[in-house]
């Protein structure tokens, strides 16, 4: 999924890391910025515990942490959720369910090409056809600890590019595990593999779309609405 309308109807721009106050061109995380589209009083998010009640924890945990990984090219994505974080939060059994499947997702789709790219086809299958919570974290515990025990190997035999390839996927399993509790790790893994497999932002942005189908949906907030607020903020930081 990609921003489409979105990042020149609603005119702002999203960065990483945590804002005082909106600049003059926009200039905050996705969280921040739902915030402002939403009507409500803002506020700068450091952590999730600092968005209003009414947005999903684990939602926003993960849209906050691809937000802060994504490079600046990929972040414009996020701009199609402005929208929808707002009024998300749902019952303790539904934020769990989102958690385990922004968790799941993360082991089928986004540690597949990381462990392809290091040489470990077979396990990458096992990660793809993972049926449920209990194969994934199987699957990923394994190549936290192959990823750690081969690339300590690759660095014996001074295979420098491998070795990074290999670390990198048991430092990306371990957040995999993670992510069954907390779905911030589950943006961590998206950060883990993009720098050595294509595509992964855009499966990241697809996880969190299909994540925010499951349970409560946002009250549809006017578009329109949502761009005299944005603006209503840029103007505000002009004049203070």
């Amino acid at each position: 999924m990609t921003a489409g309308p979105f990042d020149h109807i609603l005119n702002w721009r999203l960065l990483a890391g945590s804002h005082a106050f909106p600049g003059p061109d926009g200039g905050t995380c996705i969280n921040e910025a739902a915030i402002v589209a939403a009507g409500l009083p803002y506020k700068a998010i450091q952590a999730t515990e600092d968005c209003p009640p009414c947005f999903s924890r684990p939602l926003a945990a993960y849209a906050l942490g691809i937000n802060d990984a994504m490079p600046d090219a990929e972040r414009p994505r996020l701009m199609a959720f402005v929208l929808r974080l707002s009024g998300s939060a749902d019952s303790e059994v539904v934020e769990t369910e989102r958690t385990e499947f922004l968790a799941l997702e993360s082991v089928r789709r986004i540690l597949p090409p990381l462990l392809d790219t290091a040489g470990l086809p077979a396990l990458a299958a096992r990660c793809e056809i993972a049926a449920g919570s209990t194969d994934a974290m199987a699957a990923a515990r394994t190549a936290e600890s192959q990823g750690a025990v081969l690339a300590q190997a690759a660095s014996h035999r001074r295979a420098w590019l491998q070795g990074a390839r290999l670390a990198a996927v048991s430092r990306t399993a371990t957040a995999a595990v993670r992510a069954f509790g907390d779905a911030r790790c589950a943006a961590e893994v998206a950060e883990g593999a993009a720098p050595f497999a294509e595509g992964i932002w855009l499966m990241a942005v697809a996880i969190l779309d299909e994540a925010l189908a499951i349970g409560r949906q946002a009250p549809e907030i006017d578009l329109l609405r949502a761009r005299e607020r944005l603006d209503a903020a840029r103007a505000s930081s002009v004049g203070a």
